[in-house]
């Protein structure tokens, strides 16, 4: 009878070493099929980091950039025969559920370049020659209205003193060698009293016209001059006056000119610069890992494109 329970107890110890066994080799099958799958996808994962240096170096933004979701742990399968808790049940298969993995996102970001404003570009260059062009973006052609701008206020300022230094001379001539009282005069009479040796030739004149009402009264607008030299030294006087004041007109005109070319430039150059400007893409590309536990993992890539 004690042969019989023996050879029991020794049947049963073999086959409970048997499942041991069977047990320990499914455990470690299960641990080598995990193992192949972070190997896939660590590789995968290097290719993409690959693929996101080539467009670093191409100066594109990478965002979103989550590696770090796929949590790899190791560590936390314990390699110990006896440590190993064998509960088949834990295990959740669910064929329907897919996890689908963001690998990667790459941005790249939109033109913030915004168009230019014609208007703006007429003001600019109605109060600088030149500011218009370089709110366009191009000041090659607007430096040179700017310079010219510059030479023009130069030259009014150069004719104008001169303008005023020879009427000066001019009226304090026929002050001392005309008898002529200033205060109250016009510029008319200036010039008439470097065309009439004195007021009663003047006076003869304006009546033999039927001028009348342009004659003088002689105690207000008195002047004689001593001989005909005497006038035109006065009269060459005033001409170099009024010639200073003729240029300073022309200056004047000059700088209207020029804030009107620059103007006109500077709406063609927004108007180049708007018609060139890049048209605003945002590119949105992203990798998926898809796991199932029925089917070999597969990758997914999606594009979006954004105006």
């Amino acid at each position: 009878m004690k042969n019989i329970i023996s050879l029991v107890v020794l049947v049963s110890s073999i086959s409970f070493a048997q499942s041991e066994q069977t047990k320990s080799l499914i455990e470690l099958k299960q641990l080598s099929e995990v193992n192949s799958r972070q190997l896939a996808v660590g590789s995968l994962q290097s290719a993409v980091n690959s693929s996101q240096s080539t467009v670093h170096s191409q100066q594109l933004a990478i965002i979103n950039h989550q590696p770090s979701s796929i949590n790899h742990q190791p560590s936390s399968i314990n390699h110990q025969p006896s440590s190993i808790n064998h509960q088949p049940s834990s295990i959740n298969h669910q064929p329907s559920s897919i996890n689908h993995l963001q690998v990667s996102s790459i941005q790249y970001p939109a033109s913030d370049n915004q168009k230019k404003n014609p208007a703006l570009a007429i003001l600019y260059s109605m109060l600088l020659p030149g500011m218009g062009e370089l709110y366009a973006g191009d000041y090659s052609s607007g430096k040179y209205f700017t310079i010219a701008d510059g030479v023009l206020w130069g030259a009014f300022t150069g004719f104008e003193i001169y303008g005023k230094w020879k009427e000066n001379d001019y009226k304090s001539f026929a002050e001392s060698k005309g008898g002529v009282k200033l205060s109250g005069k016009e510029a008319e009479y200036f010039a008439n009293i470097g065309i009439y040796q004195s007021i009663d030739d003047y006076n003869t004149a304006m009546e033999l016209n039927r001028n009348f009402d342009k004659t003088y009264n002689t105690a207000i607008y008195y002047w004689k001059w001593n001989d005909n030299n005497q006038r035109k030294e006065y009269r060459d006087l005033w001409s170099s006056s009024e010639s200073a004041y003729t240029n300073v007109r022309f200056v004047v005109g000059a700088l209207i000119l020029n804030r009107l070319i620059s103007a006109v430039n500077a709406v063609r150059l927004v108007s180049a610069y708007n018609k060139n400007l890049s048209q605003e893409i945002s590119w949105n590309i992203s990798v998926g890992l898809n796991n199932h536990p029925t089917l070999p993992t597969s990758i997914t890539f999606n594009f979006v494109k954004s105006f």
